[in-house]
């Protein structure tokens, strides 16, 4: 496991930061001084990630920097957040951020979305449905 710097609300591993400075290196000028992270509803089990680059903190954000990068997550998605580990994986299966929350219940099959601790009770997501939408057929 790759060492993190831990913050008040989540951690970053180094290869995650690296990767994110390698990405943002590739926007244009101003436009990825900070990586947002948030919680958006959707998905076969209620909600999905977001990450993406932003160009500053907006009002009520909260603010971390870990190993170099500058992360915002706002108000909402941040109790939904705390204690999450992100992470850089690159392996035979693919390349891609991995999040491990300890505030996730249940998720999809494949991962794209899940149910926190603290949602309400939600009916089955799945009955009459075919699968999540990403393609996973879960």
């Amino acid at each position: 496991m790759a060492t993190t710097e831990t913050g008040q609300l989540l951690s970053l591993t180094e290869r995650a930061a690296g990767k994110v400075r390698e990405l943002a290196g590739q926007e244009p000028a101003g436009e990825a001084e900070v990586l947002r992270i948030a919680i958006q509803g959707g998905g076969c089990s209620g909600f999905q990630y977001a990450l993406g680059f932003d160009r500053g903190p907006q009002d009520g954000d909260h603010e971390l920097e870990l190993h170099g990068v500058r992360i915002v997550v706002d108000p909402h998605s941040a109790p939904y957040l705390s204690g999450a580990e992100i992470d850089f994986l690159d392996g035979l299966m693919g390349a891609g951020f991995s999040i491990e929350n300890p505030n996730v219940v249940s998720s999809c099959g494949c991962g794209s979305s899940f149910q926190a601790k603290d949602e309400d009770d939600a009916e089955d997501v799945h009955a009459g449905h075919g699968g999540c939408g990403s393609g996973c057929g879960h």
